[in-house]
């Protein structure tokens, strides 16, 4: 059961939802590997690939999604992504790529791991005065299974964005960050009301691209080395470039974000991986 304290000043951790966990894995190509292969060995390797990845990136009758893009840069040639219920169900996602013949001319190159996430941020806090407000008293049994229920409706509303579909766009663009944890700035020593005036106003830039630019904001703390992943998705791969740096000038930003490696993907479908042929390096 989750916790819903009385409004306070000091610093603890927001209220958040959890949905679907999600794993993204990074390969390079053997191109050398893959140009002596004949073309009927490519045609069937692909037509596998294509039978398998696309069950994997859209299970029947399930929520959960995936899809695969190919790579910008020497950070690799293509990534897949995966997201299911379980940490177990994403092992079997693993099993199924590793098995494939195309595996053959892949060497992983990078992974993260992390569960998509919602902060309440604030909303722990106007649950409790609700709640204190209708004559519950903070600490008792019936004000633990109210505020239970209040976030249990929250978490109802936000299905579809804890279990998300990948949004249909041409490009992705996906980093991890921190909040910085410093002797000098220290996001998470921040009271609570602070932490929410500040994600009021960062909230505010996103919205300037709505329609332009979707976003999945997943957890990684205690999953990977970095506390949050961030995919955005968007058919103009200039909107993630004006979307970043309009946010660089807000605080949450500017003073308490530090980012990990960016990397920039094309959607492809599984029938075309390593139909374009060998990526130009320079």
């Amino acid at each position: 059961m989750m916790t819903v304290t009385a409004p306070q000043q000091e610093s603890t951790a927001p209220a958040t939802l959890e949905g679907a966990f999600m794993l993204h894995q990074l390969y390079a190509v053997d191109w050398k590997a893959w140009s002596r292969a004949s073309t009927k060995e490519q045609k069937a390797i692909r037509s596998q690939a294509s039978k398998k990845l696309k069950a994997l990136f859209a299970p029947a009758e399930r929520d959960e999604a995936g899809g695969c893009f190919r790579i910008l840069g020497h950070k690799g040639d293509l990534m897949l992504v995966f997201l299911r219920q379980t940490p177990e169900e994403l092992l079997d996602c693993e099993r199924v790529a590793g098995a494939l013949d195309l595996m053959d001319f892949l060497e992983p190159t990078w992974s993260y791991l992390s569960v998509v996430e919602l902060s309440l941020h604030g909303a722990a806090e106007r649950h409790a005065a609700r709640l204190e407000k209708s004559g519950l008293k903070p600490g008792t049994t019936e004000f633990e299974a109210a505020a239970e229920e209040l976030l249990a409706q929250e978490r109802s509303a936000m299905q579809a964005r804890l279990y998300p579909q990948l949004p249909d766009k041409r490009y992705i663009c996906f980093y991890p960050m921190n909040k910085r944890r410093g002797e000098l700035k220290n996001w998470f020593m921040l009271s609570n009301r602070e932490r929410a005036q500040m994600m009021v106003s960062h909230g505010k830039i996103g919205r300037r691209f709505a329609g332009k630019v979707t976003q999945i904001i997943s957890s990684s703390v205690g999953l990977d080395d970095y506390d949050w992943g961030v995919d955005l998705f968007s058919d103009d791969a200039v909107a993630f470039k004006k979307l970043i740096y309009e946010m660089r000038f807000d605080e949450v930003s500017a003073v308490f974000a530090e980012f990990g490696t960016f990397v920039l993907g094309v959607r492809t479908t599984p029938g075309e991986l390593l139909s374009e042929g060998r990526k130009a390096k320079g």
